[in-house]
């Protein structure tokens, strides 16, 4: 019992201390969270916050990667671009996938551009919305990760982050996408905050450009501001703000006029250009395609027929062709889909063009070959394996294998064929190309170099060319041979290549002998180089603007010249901030936030003197397009704020020789759009000067009629009438499509000189036409006289003989052994591949082809071979034929009949009373009954009716 006792005291002891030890502990960790808090609090308050910035931006700049990185929906890519080479058919093709090709995916794509279009009804729209719960979740998910991303950005920026302050701008006045929102005034406070704190060059550049246009109304224009801080970005290298001050500096926005100061900051941003261009592949990097007019698209500012941009010779350029194309509702995608089909069913010559259009990504190829690039306006998806496949596919008809770089190369037989020779000698220009630039292969010299000598053998320039650029930078072996080289670029220059030309000038630029190097650049610039001659012809005119012993008036002119020249250098050499690009993407997705976006950027590039940019924000701003202007029945009152901002970019553009923009000035004044208040004859007078400067380039007619008009109705002119006809002749002289405004205005002004002469006034126009010599036009050119006492020249003998072969002398220039031979072996071999690599337009050339595919595919039968021959007859017969004097004569024929039907008629009815009158009076005569009249014929009856007399006059003998 004791024992039992003692235990049990033992067990309430021993109870007892773990008590108290776990209490113990429970302080001590008690202690010890209490001592870890305080440390953690401590951390906290100490923490570093370039650390917490750094960790803020590099989390939103990885949200933001996210967010840029997502596959447009809206994309306008070729349906072509993810074909199979083979061309057959696969299953994934008809698997739903929104870039494929089957039925689906074509259904898909048609489905999402029909939900995004406005005249779909918005209940339809909102419905669908409301049916795809799984879409508006991923939408609310992507805007709040774009909410996430300015957060963090100014969060970062707060904790004085740069590079976050910097972006934060970026993405306010540049949004990436839809998700997030335009924010001009953040976008100007991050610039400046930046600017202030790092001096960033782009930062000052963008704050340059709020403060000379006062965009949004975020900040006040101030031209003196502006100047400054374009100054201090174009002094830290930017680009964009060298332009922009050589611009101020060449037109004189916000300074005086200095050509010289203009010179220096342009010849700094085309330095760049080049530098970047060259810094590309053998032969620089590709040239972006051309900027596209928005007025072009539509044939111009007064529309097709009355503009400049679509008459005379700029009816030819490719803008206009893609232009009709447009408005004959052709579409590039069946264009290529034609193209396909033939040239998968073996046709060389669609096999090459369609080659050619996937390697240059434009339907219109730039004249000067290969490295000019293509237009803008007819851009497709470029795609070098397609190309890659069809030229091979056409240089395998002559050459069915290649060596390995083991063996030596064979010497290929010539193909029999001139047709496939030609073509795959063309194909290997192209081949030779893609392989010494890496483009869609693996960059290889040696097999670049096997295509260019297999294309040689035929004289194909561009294999001759690209030869002369192995040889020249010592590509294949190391070794350079710099007279084989020359050999190549003359073999390449003497069929009009203009990179050849630059070659060639660009040794002799080196070799200081300019007078030479400049002859090959302005060459080069007749045959359509696009870049690198300007630039050296810039260097050359520069040199002479700044030479001292140069007199004053050489001096300026050589000084316009270099600043426009390295103007368009750096203009075209855009490849890190291609502004106009971005805005024609913008644009053509047709939203309000694209049409934001595209007139940002148009302006920012109109400020640095890209005239295609000034055009555009005119154009889209322009006040002066509704013919119910001024009228109660006018959609839209014009706004003066905006008609002032289209005036300024109208007369910048027609600064930079734009006439069509020159004439819309003069509109501009005629109507007081944007213009300050002034009297109407004070504004009228202005219209007419803008009017007679644009008539003076004898390239408007609009301009000439309106001049005519104004002569005529004395509005800003004094009233003659004489000097209206002669602007309306000249633009009949100017325009052929004038005709009939041009003739209806001419009456309409001798109707108005006959009343002016009748009411007592002079100097009316005479109605005999002896006005023909004073109404001459004033801008005609002189007929050629003699001078007095001077010895006439004797008229050109119209039976001039024509220059022989025999008579053909080889050009002058630099000479070297062979040069005859291979002149010679141009001459035979180089015909065919003239013919072939002329710059022929795609679209008409498929038209061609297709209605002679379809005339010769019609089948007639035996009884059809006359109709046959009558439908197959040369066309130059059908011109031949007159229709409007066809139509005269048949009118002519059909009045004369029914004249003489008329008389006969009259005739007859009068020989009939007066068979009725002696009748009667030899009843009378007799004594017997007088028998009444016969009853007239009932009206709308033509002929007499039975028993009447004079049926008889009617009766057909049979």
């Amino acid at each position: 019992m004791g024992w039992t006792r003692k235990s049990r005291a033992r067990k309430a002891s021993f109870i007892a201390f773990g008590l108290i030890a776990l209490a113990a502990v429970s302080s001590a960790a008690d202690h010890a969270d209490s001592t870890s808090a305080s440390s953690t609090r401590g951390d906290h308050q100490v923490i570093n916050p370039a650390t917490e910035a750094s960790r803020a931006y590099r989390q939103a700049i990885s949200t933001l990667a996210t967010l840029t990185a997502l596959p447009s929906t809206q994309s306008e890519e070729s349906l072509y671009n993810h074909v199979s080479p083979g061309g057959g058919f696969q299953f994934s093709s008809l698997l739903p996938n929104m870039q494929g090709q089957g039925p689906i995916a074509s259904a898909m794509r048609i489905a999402v551009k029909l939900l995004h279009q406005s005249w779909l009804p918005q209940s339809i729209t909102s419905y669908i919305g409301k049916e795809l719960p799984m879409s508006r979740r991923k939408d609310d998910e992507l805007h709040g990760k774009a909410v996430k991303v300015i957060d963090l950005l100014q969060h970062a920026a707060e904790l004085g982050n740069a590079d976050a302050l910097y972006t934060l701008g970026q993405i306010s006045l540049f949004p990436p996408n839809g998700y997030f929102p335009s924010d001009p005034a953040l976008g100007f406070n991050s610039f400046a905050a930046h600017a202030s704190l790092t001096g960033n060059a782009s930062s000052q550049a963008h704050l340059g450009f709020f403060y000379s246009t006062g965009y949004h109304g975020v900040a006040p224009v101030d031209q003196a501001r502006a100047q400054l801080y374009l100054t201090f970005a174009a002094h830290g290298g930017h680009k964009g703000a060298q332009m922009a001050v050589g611009y101020r500096s060449w037109a004189g926005i916000g300074v005086a006029e200095d050509c010289m100061s203009a010179l220096d900051w342009y010849e700094d941003a085309a330095e760049q250009a080049m530098t970047t261009f060259l810094s590309g592949p053998p032969g620089g990097r590709t040239l972006p395609l051309t900027a596209t007019r928005l007025s072009d698209l539509v044939g111009g500012i007064y529309g097709p027929g009355a503009s400049v941009a679509s008459t005379g010779p700029n009816a030819a350029r490719p803008v206009i062709k893609t232009a009709n194309a447009r408005a004959a509702g052709e579409t590039w995608e069946d264009l290529l889909e034609y193209y396909l089909f033939n040239a998968d069913r073996g046709e060389t010559d669609f096999a090459y063009r369609l080659g050619k259009i996937y390697y240059t990504g434009s339907i219109y190829a730039a004249p000067g070959g290969i490295a000019s690039g293509g237009d803008g306006a007819s851009s497709v998806p470029r795609d070098f394996h397609r190309a890659r496949y069809y030229f091979l596919r056409i240089a395998r008809q002559v050459w069915a294998r290649d060596p390995s770089h083991a063996q030596p190369v064979p010497s290929t037989p010539k193909e029999d064929n001139p047709a496939h020779a030609g073509y795959a000698a063309l194909a290997a220009g192209y081949l030779g190309r893609m392989y010494l630039r890496g483009e869609g292969v693996k960059q290889d010299p040696l097999m670049a170099k096997l295509w260019f000598e297999r294309g040689a053998e035929y004289g194909e320039k561009e294999c001759h060319n690209g030869l002369g650029i192995i040889l020249r930078d010592g590509l294949v072996d190391g070794r350079k041979d710099i007279k084989k080289a020359l050999i190549h670029f003359g073999a390449a220059a003497s069929q009009e290549l203009a990179e050849a030309q630059v070659h060639l000038g660009k040794y002799y630029y080196e070799k200081g002998d300019l007078k030479l190097a400049t002859m090959y650049f302005e060459t080069a610039i007749r045959q359509g180089s696009p870049f690198e001659a300007y630039y050296y012809l810039a260097e050359v005119q520069g040199r002479q603007a700044r030479n001292p012993q140069i007199l004053p008036n050489i001096a300026g002119s050589s000084c316009a010249v270099a600043v426009s020249f390295y103007k368009l250098v750096a203009e075209r050499g855009l490849w890190d901030d291609d502004l106009l690009r971005e805005a024609e993407l913008a644009w053509i997705s047709g939203t309000e936030r694209g049409s934001e976006a595209a007139m940002l950027r148009w302006w920012i590039a109109a400020e640095r003197g890209f005239e295609v940019a000034q055009n555009n924000l005119a154009f889209v701003l322009d006040q002066d397009k509704s013919i119910l202007r001024f009228t109660r029945f006018a959609p839209t009152s014009p706004s003066n704020d905006t008609a002032r901002l289209a005036l300024t970019q109208w007369t910048r553009s027609a600064a930079q020789r734009n006439v069509d923009a020159l004439v819309k000035v003069g509109d501009y004044y005629y109507h007081g759009l944007g213009v300050p208040d002034e009297a109407e004859e004070v504004r009228w007078e202005k219209a007419a000067g803008y009017y007679q400067s644009a008539a003076d380039t004898q390239l408007s007619a609009l301009a000439m009629w309106n001049l005519g008009w104004m002569y005529e109705n004395g509005a800003g002119v004094p009233q003659d009438f004489h000097l209206a006809k002669r602007h309306y002749d000249s633009a009949l002289d100017i325009n052929g499509e004038a005709y009939l405004p041009v003739v209806l205005s001419l009456v309409k002004l001798h109707v108005r000189s006959l009343w002016h002469t009748l009411t007592g006034g002079t100097n009316g126009l005479s109605l005999w036409g002896g006005d023909d010599e004073n109404s001459r036009s004033y801008y005609a050119q002189p007929e050629g006289r003699e001078i007095e006492g001077g010895q006439g020249r004797e008229p050109q003998s119209q039976t001039a003989k024509e220059p022989s072969e025999d008579a053909e002398e080889y050009e002058d220039g630099p000479w070297y052994m062979g040069k005859a031979r291979d002149e010679f072996n141009r001459r035979r071999k180089g015909q065919n591949l003239e013919q072939l690599a002329q710059e022929d337009d795609p679209v008409q050339w498929a038209r061609e082809r297709r209605n002679a595919e379809s005339e010769r595919d019609n089948d007639y039968g035996p009884e059809d071979y006359f109709d046959a021959a009558l439908r197959g007859r040369p066309h130059g017969e059908d011109e031949d034929v007159d229709e409007f004097t066809e139509t005269m004569l048949l009118v002519v024929l059909c009045l004369v009949v029914s004249a003489l039907l008329f008389v006969r008629g009259r005739w007859m009815e009068r020989m009939r009373r007066d068979e009725q009158q002696r009748q009667q009076e030899q009843q009378q005569a007799a004594g017997g009954p007088v028998q009444p009249p016969p009853p007239p014929p009932p009206a709308g009856v033509a002929f007499p009716p039975p028993g009447d007399p004079a049926a008889a006059d009617w009766v057909i003998l049979r």
